[in-house]
């Protein structure tokens, strides 16, 4: 089957819709330099429903990539600064007493949007970061018991800074769980370096997505298509069982308290199958698995405190267990 030929949504052609979604990387480049693994997870995860967390220090231009993402797509988006004293009802919305008709009406939260930044997820407390846990998980929030659902597509992209730092709260496992993938945002080489502040110096404003030139290259219809022509995108029975594979050896790691879970694994077969479609094809080889494999696995396990203290970490156990398990041919 040619997925370019293939009629799978509202724009009418998958092959459209991937040249779209190939076409965010040059336009997220007029504001972000250097940080093309972070823009395709982002696409990973719209074409798999998923949610994404961004983890890196300070200033690598996580929140900037997703305000581009949300730009170049033509999405409403929303922002919100995690702190300590923010409340669940801050995120999800609340009802509100209306003097002149006596009644309650609800007021919906930010979270009420296409694409949510939620930005230093880890600078509150568990209590705030679980009010998203129904949001992600089912796509609704329930306020008075009564379900409201979110519009579609609905991301929640989720910044944090490394665990270590000040004022830190660690996600629950819980949560953890219900992101997509976590993509490590890494301080830029000494040449993207220069070339961010030669912009700057030339006038770039990253308040200004307009004047930095950045404009809506694919919309809702184009991801409608590209999900449709994914779910086409063959899965063979040996592909399956290599996930499986991969995700059980993770539970008998011995540098591990916590494997991968059957829901981590399904995510991985979803995240592979996403990149085996971007990249043209439609069937999923073992170097898709391989591809997507630390970005969807590296939050969903939990490495022992012996293992943590001589250095050990969660991308050099899946490294290891990528390398250990035996390829299909």
């Amino acid at each position: 089957m040619d997925p370019t030929t293939d009629n799978a949504g509202p724009s009418g052609n998958p092959g459209n819709a991937r040249d779209a979604l190939e076409a965010l990387r040059a336009e997220i480049a007029k504001a972000v330099v250097g940080q093309d693994p972070a823009v395709t997870g982002l696409v990973v995860a719209l074409l798999c429903r998923g949610h994404v967390l961004l983890e890196g220090v300070p200033g690598v231009a996580k929140t900037l990539l997703v305000r581009a993402l949300a730009s170049a797509l033509e999405l409403d988006t929303k922002r919100v600064q995690f702190t300590p004293d923010l409340m669940p009802s801050d995120v999800t919305g609340s009802l509100v007493y209306d003097t002149r008709s006596a009644e309650f009406s609800f007021q919906p939260g930010p979270v009420f949007t296409n694409l949510l930044l939620a930005d230093e997820i880890n600078r509150t407390p568990p209590k705030t970061q679980s009010s998203l846990l129904e949001a992600m998980e089912e796509r609704q929030v329930t306020v008075d018991g009564t379900p409201r659902p979110l519009p579609d597509p609905f991301l929640v992209a989720a910044t944090q800074n490394p665990v270590e730092y000040e004022g830190t709260y660690p996600l629950p496992e819980a949560q953890l769980d219900r992101f997509l993938l976590k993509l490590t945002i890494p301080l830029p080489s000494r040449q993207d370096e220069i070339d961010v502040l030669t912009r700057h110096a030339e006038g770039f404003n990253p308040r200004d997505l307009h004047a930095a030139g950045v404009r809506p290259v694919a919309g809702p219809a184009d991801l409608e298509a590209a999900r449709a022509a994914v779910a086409k995108t063959t899965i063979s029975p040996e592909i399956t069982a290599y996930v499986v594979d991969i995700c059980r050896a993770t539970r008998e790691s011995p540098s591990l308290t916590l494997g991968v879970s059957p829901r981590g694994a399904t995510a991985l077969l979803a995240t592979a199958r996403a990149w085996a479609w971007l990249t043209g094809r439609d069937y999923v080889i073992p170097d898709d698995v391989k591809a997507l494999a630390l970005p969807t696995l590296r939050h969903r396990v939990q490495l022992r405190p012996e293992a943590e203290m001589e250095g050990v970490t969660a991308d050099s156990v899946i490294n290891a267990i990528l390398a250990h398990v035996p390829v299909p041919r």
